[in-house]
């Protein structure tokens, strides 16, 4: 019972947190804010994002076709539709229970290919690494881009202060009491691992199968090849997102240093909320408006700026849903290798 209800708080409070930004976002914005976001949908060009979503979908065929490479030193020579299938799956899963996409790919894997789920997860969590050394690599450069915009941020944080009048004292500390949470939740969990035998058990083995996908890394023979695929996935990932801010006229001219920017908070969005909902366009919207004229009233979030968060959350999720739904439906129907 304990469990379940565990489970059940670790899958409602971050949609939970979600939703209620979305309402947040929504009913914070003055009465001719929501008339220009309802204006910038209108004005969206779809074909631009259509393309945007090709783009990406290629990103998911070509890590299902990266996997491959992974698993070929443990002995495994898997199909590519079944690792393309496993990825889709792994992504549609994730839309609904944070972090259960890892598991839901193994899991997938096995079905059609009985590649061991210790493996099949130590490969998973090992290509993890790898996208996040790129992550942060883009982090860096953006970091980097950033650095004579200094006063530029200061400024605007400043007038959008300016804007909201007298701060409040004596508010309730939300920042310190989710910390503090936080803080107790990894505590808690630690101390369930090392005191349950079967858990610690499980946990050993997990991370023997992670040793076993590090090492794959460095031990497949296609190494040019991994390379290869992992750049242009990136690379796939910041085009879509590029081509996508070319839906809305306004868009069109935010520079790059604002694309990478945006790209990389709204990469942290979907990590912190099950598939980004509310979170996603949200914080799209905060950074690329850094980059852009200020509104009217002072305000840091503009329209047409949360208007291209959600349009691309949404053809990113429209797409999630129907591909990885099919992929999971093609599976769980076949169970063997495709």
């Amino acid at each position: 019972m304990r469990k379940a209800l565990v489970n059940f708080l670790k899958i409602a409070i971050p949609l939970a947190i979600g939703v209620w930004l979305v309402f947040k976002t929504y009913n914070d914005l003055s009465d001719a804010q929501k008339n220009e976001l309802f204006a910038a949908f209108r004005q969206a060009d779809m074909r631009w994002l259509i393309l945007a979503t090709i783009v990406g979908w290629l990103a998911h065929v070509s890590r299902g076709w990266r996997w491959r490479y992974l698993l070929s030193p443990l002995g495994h020579r898997p199909g590519f539709w079944n690792c393309y299938h496993a990825v889709m799956i792994g992504y549609f899963m994730n839309m609904f229970i944070q972090r259960a996409g890892e598991a839901s790919r193994a899991v997938s894997l096995y079905r059609t290919e009985k590649v061991p789920f210790e493996q099949g997860f130590g490969t998973i969590l090992a290509e993890r690494v790898v996208d996040t050394v790129m992550l942060a690599g883009i982090g860096i450069v953006t970091v980097l881009f950033q650095l004579d915009k200094i006063d530029l941020f200061k400024a605007r944080i400043e007038q959008f202060r300016a804007a909201q009048g007298p701060a409040e004292d004596g508010g309730f500390p939300w920042f310190t009491v989710i910390l503090v949470i936080i803080g107790l939740a990894m505590v808690a969990g630690t101390f369930f691992v090392i005191t349950r035998p079967t858990l610690r058990a499980r946990f050993m083995e997990l991370l023997r199968g992670f040793g076993q996908g590090l090492r794959t890394v460095l031990s497949t023979k296609q190494k040019g090849a991994f390379i290869l695929h992992t750049l242009f996935i990136w690379g796939a990932y910041l085009a879509m997102f590029k081509v996508g801010f070319h839906c809305l006229p306004s868009m069109v001219d935010v520079p790059f240093a604002g694309i990478l920017a945006g790209f990389i908070m709204g990469a942290v969005g979907i990590v912190l909320v099950q598939g980004g909902i509310g979170v996603y366009p949200a914080l799209v919207a905060l950074t690329v408006g850094m980059y852009m004229a200020p509104s009217a009233g002072g305000e840091l979030l503009r329209p047409d700026a949360l208007a291209m968060g959600w349009l691309l959350w949404g053809a990113q999720t429209l797409m999630i849903i129907v591909l990885g739904g099919l992929s999971l439906l093609l599976v769980t129907r076949n169970g063997k290798p495709l």
